[in-house]
């Protein structure tokens, strides 16, 4: 990869930080890739500052909240118009994720939580506001995530292999 902005000692903080971000303390992060907890620190703000890392959000269990119903509407807009819809669409209640496809006609995915069908209804009606084109909607059971474990985890779990830069910042 060209011009790769991390290296390994990012990478293996990046990938505890996916881990449990909440739960991983530098000084944690620290004794995971041997180097001190001001390094990790340090790493952390210039991964923040670059935007590699871009926040830190809660997974939250939306029946467990009281919101049962999780409704992924899978739409078509106009490419030229695809991130200003995607913006739009975020404005509408209910709505927690959108996701652009890169290409096609299903191009805008937009996931909304509610109470109740009414409020699904409504949600609806605002996308079709937004003369978005619904193609379809299924009912979301359940989502599995996991951390992407290709931030080269092998090297991050080899003790016998250092980083590229362990040094202080």
């Amino acid at each position: 990869m060209v011009d790769d902005p991390l290296n390994n000692l990012d990478r293996r903080i990046l990938h505890l930080l996916q881990v449990d971000a909440r739960g991983a303390s530098d000084t944690d992060i620290a004794e995971e890739t041997d180097v001190t907890g001001t390094t990790v620190n340090n790493r952390i703000e210039q991964l923040e500052e670059k935007g590699v890392i871009l926040g830190y959000n809660p997974e939250i269990n939306y029946e467990a909240a009281g919101y049962p119903m999780r409704v992924l509407f899978i739409c078509s807009t106009d490419l030229s118009r695809r991130s200003e819809m995607a913006k739009e669409a975020l404005e509408v209640r209910g709505v927690v994720n959108v996701r652009e496809m890169l290409a096609g006609e299903e191009n805008l995915h937009v996931e909304v939580v509610a109470e109740a069908t009414s409020d699904v209804k409504e949600s609806t009606e605002q996308l079709d506001e937004l003369d978005l084109q619904i193609v379809t909607s299924n009912i979301l059971a359940e989502e599995h995530a996991q951390p992407w474990n290709h931030f080269h985890q092998e090297i991050a779990d080899d003790p016998d292999t250092p980083s590229d830069d362990d040094s202080e910042e």
